[in-house]
């Protein structure tokens, strides 16, 4: 039976380089990226976590349809570790024009954890800890990101939350 460690946190929590040294332990290491470089900032991010992670690392990128990213893994994978979750929620929020449609995504990522293809470890943002956003748009991204944490921590053997850098686990 595959692991599925699910790590969250905080944003400049400490939760990419702690899931970073967990894949470290394994062979056929995959990245799984879903953050689109929309501006400068963000191609900057993206650089400094190429950067971070180095050259042990396959990289995928895939901002909507992770499950078709994970069907095509080279042989070998012995783990994927997809960063992040969160940007995955605001990628479907983006793109996508119903609430329908994001929660099939969800779904169809939900099936894969059922099922995965080998050992898997999911970062992703804890959006629930801060005050009620004053927006719609705001409320609506914290209620879907809030939902794919749930579901995916569910789905997890292993759940880590990073508090200033140090992990605590959760289960």
């Amino acid at each position: 039976m595959y692991k599925i460690i699910y790590v969250t946190g905080g944003a400049r929590s400490g939760k990419s380089s702690y899931a970073l040294r967990l894949a470290g332990n394994y062979a056929g290491r995959v990245f799984l990226a879903t953050a689109e470089p929309f501006d400068g900032e963000m191609q900057h991010r993206i650089d400094r976590h190429r950067e971070e992670r180095g050259d042990g690392f396959h990289t995928l990128e895939e901002p909507l349809y992770v499950e078709r990213a994970m069907a095509s893994l080279p042989s070998g994978t012995g783990v994927v570790l997809l960063d992040c979750l969160t940007v995955w929620a605001g990628n479907l929020m983006h793109h996508l024009e119903t609430d329908g449609a994001v929660a099939s995504r969800v779904d169809a990522l939900m099936a894969v954890l059922r099922e995965p293809p080998c050992d898997m470890i999911l970062v992703s943002n804890e959006v629930g800890m801060g005050v009620v956003p004053e927006n719609a748009m705001a409320r609506r991204f914290r209620d879907i990101a809030g939902t794919i944490n749930q579901r995916v921590a569910a789905a997890a053997t292993e759940a880590w939350l990073l508090c200033s850098g140090i992990p605590v686990k959760l289960k």
